[in-house]
């Protein structure tokens, strides 16, 4: 539990009450008050600073205490005047005749409404669409690995083609040259005898 100094203590209507909390904090106050709104912001709660007020909830920090808020007959007074058909009016002031205590004091207070149920929490988005777009992204790139690879393939068997090529052609040419040397000479010297 939060030591005494450190507690404040905060105030909230309550139906024809006021309920005081002493807490740590505005969002404990809350807390104990079981509220999911910030009253605060809404300026229905406020900070307590008058000590005659507040040495009740210091004494009990956490639990709510309420107080009411004046004499049933003055809350009842309190309560906004209501527009009242003539024949009903005529009828109650005939009674009010019959019975010397005010109309006011035997009024019913309303009961307050049922809380409006939570909406229900919003389904869970679904992954399917991502996980289609994913799985197609992945057949895209394995694809494309693989015709890489393919060309690697083919780029490495062109480079031995024309490896081959190279060592056909080297010896090719030193056999053509061998043949040119041969015939130049037998040339070179059909000229020297044909000189004489």
């Amino acid at each position: 539990m939060a030591r005494a100094s450190k507690l404040k203590v905060y105030r909230t209507a309550a139906g024809f009450h006021d309920a005081y909390v002493a807490a740590p904090s505005q969002k404990a106050a809350l807390a104990a008050w079981g509220s999911d709104h910030d009253l605060f912001a809404r300026g229905i709660a406020e900070l307590v600073t008058d000590p005659d007020l507040a040495a009740e909830p210091l004494a009990s920090p956490g639990t709510v205490i309420k107080r009411s808020r004046g004499t049933t007959a003055e809350q009842i007074a309190a309560l906004p005047a209501r527009a009242v058909p003539a024949a009903t009016k005529r009828a109650s002031d005939a009674r009010e005749e019959d019975d010397p205590e005010p109309r006011r004091t035997r009024a019913k207070v309303a009961a307050p409404a049922p809380p409006k149920p939570k909406p229900k929490p919003k389904p869970k988005p679904s992954r399917r669409a991502l996980n289609a777009a994913e799985e197609a992204r992945d057949t895209c790139e394995s694809g494309f690995r693989r015709t890489l690879k393919d060309l690697a393939d083919r780029e490495a068997a062109l480079v031995r083609e024309r490896r081959a090529l190279e060592r056909s052609r080297d010896t090719a040419m030193a056999k053509a040259q061998d043949a040119v040397d041969a015939e130049k000479q037998r040339y070179d010297d059909a000229i020297a005898d044909w000189k004489g």
